[in-house]
């Protein structure tokens, strides 16, 4: 089975670019898109209640109305037992060094990219 993406992005270009990258990385993928960190803890906990799989990489935005990226990992820590399955990658389109900072320390956060997301830049998080 191939590899399984959540990209949690309110930009839909972003949405698009970060599909498009995934389909192009020369693996099959199943790739879900939430326009929101709401929408995407909705969906982790029907896929977990389903016992269908889990993302294997979320590409996750920051900013974002409603609930943050990190408000987002917050939550996800609080009620999702599979956390430490997934491996989680921040997608910005601003470079903050205090993000940056956090994400490099943060347990649960295993890259900070900047956008648009390449091909390239999926083909590194999968290795």
């Amino acid at each position: 089975m191939g590899k399984v993406f959540l990209v949690i992005d309110d930009d839909m270009v972003s949405q698009f670019t970060a599909r498009y990258a995934v389909q192009q990385s020369n693996f099959d993928a199943q790739i879900y898109v939430c326009d929101s960190a709401t929408e995407a803890l909705n969906l982790l906990t029907e896929l977990k209640e389903e016992n269908k799989p889990i993302p294997d990489y979320i590409l996750l935005d920051l900013i974002m109305p409603e609930m943050t990226g990190w408000e987002f990992i917050d939550e996800l820590q609080n009620h999702n037992g599979s956390l430490n399955q997934m491996k989680i990658f921040i997608m910005s389109a601003f470079t903050n060094a205090k993000d940056r900072e956090r994400a490099k320390n943060h347990i649960a956060i295993d890259g900070y990219y900047e956008k648009p997301i390449s091909r390239n830049m999926i083909q590194a998080i999968t290795k």
